[in-house]
């Protein structure tokens, strides 16, 4: 398949910046990729190297019950814990 045969709905470059952080809670241990672009209108992509989930987050999804246990497949404590990390980024 050629490019010719692809509909392209958006290509686009550019430059981001991306955070790579470990920290061990009380619950568990967290590595992630977190990446800042225009692309998401101020939302973060957060990524977990350890599960190889990832997410879109702003504080809107922060607020929605079960939003993180759910995307990365977590218990409630390891959610309250990843939350808190991510609100400090805001």
């Amino acid at each position: 398949m050629s490019n010719e045969d692809l509909f392209f709905l958006y290509d686009e470059s550019e430059d981001t910046r991306t955070r790579f952080v470990s920290f061990v809670g009380q619950a568990c241990r967290f590595d992630l990729g977190i990446t800042v672009t225009s692309q998401f209108y101020g939302k973060l992509l957060v990524f977990n190297i350890q599960s190889n989930r990832f997410a879109i987050i702003g504080n809107d999804d922060l607020k929605e019950p079960g939003y993180l246990e759910h995307v990365y497949n977590i218990s409630e404590e390891e959610a309250e814990e990843l939350k808190e990390f991510i609100l400090s980024l805001f």
